[in-house]
């Protein structure tokens, strides 16, 4: 029996995606729920696994291709697939390209491809030598040093046989490369415009003192990480005092929808996190009702998913408040732009020793600066200032988180 494999069922927000790479081709055994292909959404790479067992008849859409959901990807022959058997003395010798390729995850194949590796080369870790991404990273590690030790070999032979007056600058042709952009890196330049089209938007800024913040999480570190099994950073204090500022200030918490304004009763707060692809804004739902750890523990799962392809388009959608650091890159001042329909953004920066007044005496503090790029249609200034005000007191004084004021 011939079985249709189609694109899965994308969301609204979602118009079409990519197909990205095929894992087998026409006239490969699959078994099911096996990864047959990846498509490349403007949010997530989605894997699309084969829903019987059975032989891959015909690929309709090949790589590049632009397709919607439900549209129709390869043919499969329903069928038993014969079990894997050891390969014979004579044919020891002859390992194809397909078999090697079948026990290489899907992110570690596609870090394979676009580094241009020896699949064969790589030695797998996970189970029965399965290829794993950190084996494709741990490969490409010992290449760069190998080829570092390589380089300085040769640059010793050069400076042993050539006197130094005699070498002479050797410059570089002016070479040029031009690539499509990544599905999504379109949308992202897409969304970014999108919002400076629609939206008033007006950043105003401030400055927290991060010493109570530092003391507290010194004081109990260990304790935490001993409890609940991951450290306390500093995110979490972030988004706590997010959410004190957003029941405050609910225009902060709120979107434009034509004519309306929603205000949301709940508080899904995103969090800007680098990925291969790009950066993404996975959501951490109902953050609120989270405590510290829980919150740590969200932030940690949708960082080890982005930087392994896994976040799901669900992780991805809604949101009524997102944070972005920029410290962690060294950043000391930006602008962020709003995510639509969000009309609020916190920016994080850089945590960095300055002197300060406290009351007659000049002293040292670390200092964060931090900005609030926010939709002047709906929220007015004087709510902004206060709003940034608020998350500065709260976290000048991490107890006002416990008591509510």
């Amino acid at each position: 029996m011939t079985i249709e494999v189609k694109v899965p069922a994308l969301p609204e927000s979602v118009a079409d995606a990519v197909v990205v790479s095929w894992h087998k081709k026409a006239g490969d055994s699959v078994r099911r729920d096996e990864s047959l292909v990846d498509i490349e959404t403007d949010k997530v790479v989605l894997e699309v696994p084969a829903p019987v067992d059975g032989v891959l008849l015909e690929v309709v859409e090949q790589e590049g291709a632009n397709v919607v959901a439900d549209q129709l990807l390869a043919k499969l022959e329903a069928g038993e697939v014969a079990a894997a058997t050891e390969p014979t003395a004579a044919a020891a010798d002859v390992v194809s390209t397909d078999s090697a390729e079948s026990i290489i995850t899907p992110s570690a194949k596609k870090m394979i491809i676009e580094n241009n590796l020896d699949a064969a080369l790589i030695q797998g870790s996970g189970k029965a030598g399965r290829v794993l991404k950190e084996d494709v990273q741990a490969f490409m590690q010992q290449q760069a040093t190998q080829q570092t030790a390589v380089e300085k070999t040769a640059e010793k032979a050069v400076e042993t046989q050539v006197p130094e007056k005699e070498i002479l600058p050797v410059f570089g042709e002016r070479i040029e490369k031009r690539v499509p952009m990544t599905r999504l890196r379109a949308r992202i330049a897409e969304r970014l415009v999108e919002a400076q089209h629609t939206a008033a938007i007006l950043t105003t800024f401030n400055e927290v003192n991060m010493q109570p913040v530092m003391d507290l999480r010194k004081k109990y570190q260990q304790q935490f990480e001993k409890k609940y099994g991951i450290k306390l950073g500093f995110m979490s204090f972030f988004i706590k005092a997010s959410i004190e500022a957003l029941k405050r200030f609910p225009g902060v918490n709120a979107s434009i929808d034509g004519n309306d304004v929603v205000y949301h009763g709940y508080f899904d707060i995103g969090v800007a996190v680098s990925s291969p692809r790009g950066l993404v804004v996975p959501i951490i739902r109902n953050a609120d009702q989270m405590n510290l750890a829980e919150i740590e523990k969200a932030i940690a799962d949708h960082v080890d998913a982005a930087q392994n392809n896994t976040l799901a388009i669900d992780d991805m959608i809604g949101g009524t408040f997102t944070l972005s650091n920029g410290g962690i890159f060294g950043s000391l001042l930006s602008t962020p732009i709003l995510n639509p329909p969000q009309s609020g953004i916190l920016g994080m920066h850089k945590i960095q020793s300055r002197p300060v007044v406290e009351g007659e005496a000049i002293v040292a503090r670390p200092m964060m600066y931090l900005a609030l790029s926010y939709d002047h249609r709906i929220i007015d200034g004087r709510e902004a200032v206060q709003f940034l005000v608020t998350i500065k007191d709260v976290l000048e004084d991490p107890a006002r988180m416990i008591i509510g004021v």
